[in-house]
């Protein structure tokens, strides 16, 4: 079957099929024995791709703009001081006129309770594709390079394999919902088993765990949710230690010093929330950690765990750089 994305919208891989995925994840390790072997292609060259960044990046924003300019294309790097964005400009306004001067928009929008409809606002009136590179709902490129480093560690059936995904205590800053997110939507569809630790003031959204729970019981995967770290990391395959905000612990957020105060002091109260030797010590020996970085060392997760012979934090990065190749390519340019 020949599957053909050209054009289409990435806004979360929940809205792609496993045919589209796999195409992704296929084109993603040609891509990635292409550079080992120092062959290039130019699929996107002279094309044009604009990526709106409202908050910092290190991973994608790099791994996009190479992944542009490695097919061939080239990447404008803006923020919304750079634009008309900073002085109101409509999402129709700026799609509008993006979609006549290159070939695809990606944005990266986490305000709670914004980006998310910011994206779905832009491509709704564009018409050239739409990548988020992060919003407060989801990181469908950051799960997709998850995906595929499963996979080269453990193949293609991932039936039956244990994946912990633990809140963990970080001070940095209040981390989106959308990394964990997407690996519950993502990885129960593979048939994994995926248990889910949190304290009760940092739960993920309702309508996603939902999803997550439906896309387990349609594809033969499993998803559990438990109140202790050691007891998700019990016989685990692949710990992923991870904060996240309070967000989804409100009813209706506001924006607002009494609310940040309010999830600050919950935050305070689970100081323990901390992947240590001990607590991974519970994981199966061969056990793997994850994490999509930055990592909050020394507080989400211990240095000696980070840097160790189980930590595969570096080969997840550098996946982004394939995975993106293949995400432009195939919705930009068509298949390479």
């Amino acid at each position: 079957m020949q599957i053909d994305l050209r054009g289409k919208d990435l806004i979360t891989f929940d809205d792609w099929s496993k045919g589209e995925i796999e195409t992704v994840l296929e084109t993603s390790k040609y891509y990635k024995i292409l550079r080992a072997t120092h062959q290039i292609v130019e699929p996107l060259k002279h094309k044009t791709l604009f990526m709106i960044f409202f908050e910092q990046s290190t991973r994608t924003r790099n791994s996009m703009e190479a992944a542009m300019t490695q097919l061939g294309g080239h990447a404008h790097d803006l923020t919304p001081s750079k634009m008309q964005l900073s002085h109101g400009e409509s999402a129709k306004d700026t799609a509008i006129v993006l979609s006549r001067m290159g070939e695809g928009i990606a944005i990266r929008n986490c305000f709670y309770n914004i980006g998310n409809k910011y994206l779905n606002e832009i491509a709704r009136w564009a018409n050239i594709p739409v990548i988020s590179m992060q919003d407060d709902v989801y990181h469908p490129l950051q799960v997709i390079a998850d995906l595929m480093t499963i996979q080269e560690y453990y193949g293609k059936d991932l039936r039956g394999l244990k994946v912990a995904v633990v809140w963990a205590y970080a001070t940095s800053h209040a981390k989106p919902l959308s990394v964990p997110q997407s690996q519950i939507l993502m990885f129960p569809r593979y048939g994994m088993h995926v248990a889910v630790a949190h304290p009760p003031e940092f739960p993920l959204q309702k309508e996603i765990v939902e999803k997550a729970r439906k896309n387990a019981e349609e594809n033969g995967g499993k998803i559990e949710f438990v109140g202790d770290m050691a007891e998700a990391v019990k016989d685990a395959d692949i710990v992923i230690p991870k904060n996240w905000g309070g967000f989804a612990y409100f009813d209706e957020w506001v924006d607002d010093e009494e609310h940040f105060n309010e999830m600050k002091a919950n935050l305070e109260r689970h100081k323990d929330w901390k992947l240590t030797e001990e607590i991974f010590a519970l994981a199966k020996k061969d056990a793997k950690i994850m994490h999509a970085l930055p990592a909050d060392r020394g507080k989400e997760v211990v240095d000696e765990l980070l840097d160790g012979p189980h930590s595969i934090i570096y080969d997840e990065a550098e996946n982004r750089l394939h995975t993106a190749k293949a995400v432009l390519a195939l919705t930009m340019g068509g298949r390479p």
